[in-house]
């Protein structure tokens, strides 16, 4: 497993583990957002009148968990003092996420950018449906690494 200064551009990197996307998840997320939408939190209702037949989780929700799927394809190194959240260029919400299934992430740094504090990296994501095999979400990440 590569660190994250090890990195090159067009490398490309898979979260090794699923993640299951549970109703809980879905009810914790709408808690710290105050997204309360039927649409994710009334598994009744969504049985009836929502297209999907069940809930679904939050855009970004999905989004969210992609800082933990990133870590778990770089190792750690004593030469990366912090990684810093420095923003998304693209996010596009492709294929609902409902509870119980399950998403993976996979990573290809497509750019690599000197700064004074260190180095910013862009990287594509896409987040995968177990159920599907399709992407749920994709977008441009991109993180500054302080050395």
């Amino acid at each position: 497993m590569k660190t994250l200064i090890d990195l090159k551009t067009d490398d490309v990197l898979s979260q090794p583990q699923w993640i299951t996307v549970s109703q809980e998840m879905i009810n914790q997320f709408a808690e710290a957002t105050g997204d309360h939408q039927w649409i994710h939190l009334d598994e009744v209702k969504c049985e009836k009148e929502s297209p999907f037949g069940t809930t679904i989780a939050h855009g970004f929700l999905s989004a969210s968990l992609m800082p933990k799927a990133f870590a778990e394809v770089i190792a750690p190194s004593d030469k990366v003092r912090s990684m810093i959240n420095y923003g998304i260029d693209k996010l596009r919400f492709l294929e609902p996420v409902k509870s119980g299934d399950a998403i993976k992430y996979q990573f290809r740094v497509s750019e690599i950018t000197e700064k004074p504090q260190g180095k910013l990296y862009k990287v594509d994501g896409s987040c995968v449906l177990k159920s599907s095999g399709n992407p749920a979400l994709v977008g441009s990440f991109l993180m500054l690494a302080v050395l």
